[in-house]
């Protein structure tokens, strides 16, 4: 008997880098190994969209359209090339007007998509209509998908079957254009049973002439049960990964699926001994950059707060980065709270990421004293309507909190009422800051605001994680530092200090600096230090020293854990002094400045 023919997309160079590096990994670093998967048999990958579009600006320096070019050009015309899109968010965590969705739809096609997966995170339907429909005009293959987890125990209300086959049918009956039906689960949490009884219901309503796609991690440990579950239900594609961006937060990897699959009716189409040596040259072409210790884990505690994996890395680097690691226990805990009463959005970009920061808000300021605005935003309506409704006691506190009423009003209807948002916007900001208003530029201001400027100024930064090997580990400039019991690797070297791949600019001097020579006067008794309240990097200063401020006014707007945060004047005053600069990394409780 004949064995049914598997498709395989590879996730390497997309999800799998930002699973493992939060998609801060440079493109030329990784060019062979791209030539060494083509040369093994692959035909299908995933090379951008999702998170690689923003990192490779604000984290890599490099441009994400360049990069797709490069790509494409590599591999040829006949390779299918996929990237992943947040339906009317697109590739950000902010949602867009409909001039910037189709912008996303023609670039994309431009440089070498072939195939967009298009899921909405909260499975509104109405999210997903406009953007389909520009995949379609512009000829690309659209891979809708349907977004899952598995809820905390004791939930109840959705992410069943009966919540799957609602939201298909409402596909269905939408008139909405697609290639091909995913159901993405980015957790890892979906139960392998639910897994199955969910694909064969779709499979039953779809037909066997539309391709059935499944996604999964192995964050939670059971990426491989699920994905047999998915064959036997009638998947006819799934997604798997590479070593040494494979299992723990990733995928599943291809040879260890190819080891499941062994002796059974499914073939997926390898040699494996091919893919061994992609795999070689991968690990190669990687094996400078610094591997987080959770990126190669399986977490038991992950369906009760369902983290993805392509975010889980992300968000312990950023806290890893700012010295607060430590704290990650206490959120990723809190987290479940805030998805038991956030409506059931799946974890997923951008929800996953609204999760995990307001649990950091309620780690850092105390349980509900400060709303992350994506939470609070989703709460009340402005990202679509939730799978079910929202804590009311929350939705109360986030109009008052937030000043922001409530809103059942459309997204897209939304966006394109707000200035702020789409070409015309983004085009002032390209003028304003001297640069041309070409479509791809106007896409990159409209996705990446001030980080995108800064790029295409020339003024981005690095931040891509790589460890530096000392030469001879009995130099003296390699020392091992306890802070508080914990033995840190550190390296001196030329002015920067490395920990932990972390590179940091020093400057030792003799003897203790005077600190308050640069201090502006103020009078006795009358001026407030203004703190930093976490660690993060200073994003904006839209006050000037000398000018009168009042209470509640902005003085600093800080950048951590992908949201800003602003800092306020507790009283009216004058601002005395300023003691940061834009880009500037701050520590917890650092004075940015002085009010008198």
């Amino acid at each position: 008997m004949a064995k049914k023919k598997i498709e395989v997309l590879c996730t390497a160079f997309r999800d799998g880098f930002q699973s493992v590096f939060g998609a801060r990994v440079f493109m030329k670093d990784y060019l062979p190994a791209i030539e060494a998967a083509v040369a093994a048999g692959i035909k299908r990958f995933e090379f951008g969209g999702g998170a690689l579009f923003q990192s490779s600006f604000f984290y890599a320096n490099e441009n994400a359209f360049e990069n797709m070019a490069q790509f494409r050009k590599l591999v040829g015309p006949d390779i299918d090339l996929q990237t992943l899109a947040r339906g009317v968010n697109v590739v950000g965590l902010e949602s867009q007007p409909r001039d910037i969705i189709s912008l996303h739809a023609k670039l994309f096609k431009k440089y070498g998509a072939t195939t967009i997966r298009n899921f909405d995170a909260l499975n509104d339907i109405d999210n997903l209509e406009y953007s389909g429909k520009c995949l379609t005009d512009n000829k690309l293959k659209h891979e809708i998908a349907i977004t899952m987890m598995d809820l905390p125990p004791g939930c109840v209300g959705a992410h069943d079957v009966s919540f799957y086959e609602k939201t298909l049918r409402e596909i269905l009956d939408s008139g909405i254009a697609y290639t091909a039906l995913c159901f993405k689960d980015a957790s890892g949490t979906s139960n392998p049973r639910k897994v199955y009884e969910t694909l064969k219901m779709a499979k039953k309503l779809l037909g066997k002439k539309t391709p059935l796609v499944f996604h999964t991690h192995e964050t939670a440990g059971i990426s491989v049960a699920a994905y047999l579950a998915a064959l036997d239900a009638g998947a006819d594609s799934i997604d798997l990964s590479l070593a040494p961006v494979s299992g723990g937060t990733c995928q599943p990897d291809i040879l260890t699926m190819l080891h499941a699959l062994k002796d059974s009716e499914y073939d997926l189409g390898f040699d494996l001994e091919k893919i061994r040596k992609a795999e070689e040259v991968l690990t190669e072409c990687l094996k400078d950059y610094f591997v987080p210790p959770e990126a190669l884990a399986v977490s038991p505690i992950i369906p009760l707060s369902p983290m993805p994996g392509g975010a889980l890395t992300a968000n312990t680097q950023m806290l890893r980065d700012n010295g607060i690691l430590d704290k990650y226990p206490e959120i990723i805990k809190a987290m479940s709270e805030v998805v038991r009463r956030g409506g059931f959005g799946t974890s997923v970009t951008p929800v996953s990421q609204f999760y995990f920061q307001q649990a950091f808000n309620n780690v850092m300021f105390g349980p509900w004293e400060k709303f992350a605005d994506g939470y609070g935003k989703m709460l009340l309506g402005y990202f679509g309507k939730t799978p079910v409704a929202p804590d009311d006691t929350l939705v109360k506190l986030a109009e008052e909190k937030m000043k922001l009423p409530k809103t059942t009003e459309k997204v897209l209807a939304l966006n394109e009422k707000d200035e702020q948002k789409g070409m015309a916007a983004a085009k002032k900001m390209l003028e304003a800051a001297g640069l041309k208003t070409s479509e791809e530029n106007i896409f990159i201001a409209a996705t990446c605001k001030e980080k995108g400027l800064a790029f295409l100024k020339g003024e981005g930064k690095l931040g891509v994680r790589k460890i530096e090997k000392p030469q001879d580990k009995h130099k003296p400039d390699n020392f091992l530092v306890t802070v508080n019991g914990k033995k840190y690797p550190v390296i001196f070297k030329d002015g920067i200090a490395t920990v932990d791949g972390k590179k940091y600019e020093i400057k030792v001097e003799n003897g203790i600096a005077d600190t308050t020579k640069h201090v502006e006067p103020a009078p006795a008794g009358t001026s407030l230090e203004i703190h930093a309240p976490f660690p993060g990097t200073v994003l904006k200063i839209p006050q000037e020293t000398g000018k009168p401020v009042a209470k509640n006014e902005v003085l600093f707007v800080i950048e951590a854990m992908k949201m800003e945060t602003e800092v306020r004047t507790p009283r009216d005053g004058v601002l005395l002094a300023i003691k940061v600069k834009p880009g500037d990394v701050v520590t917890s409780q650092q004075v940015m400045g002085v009010v008198g």
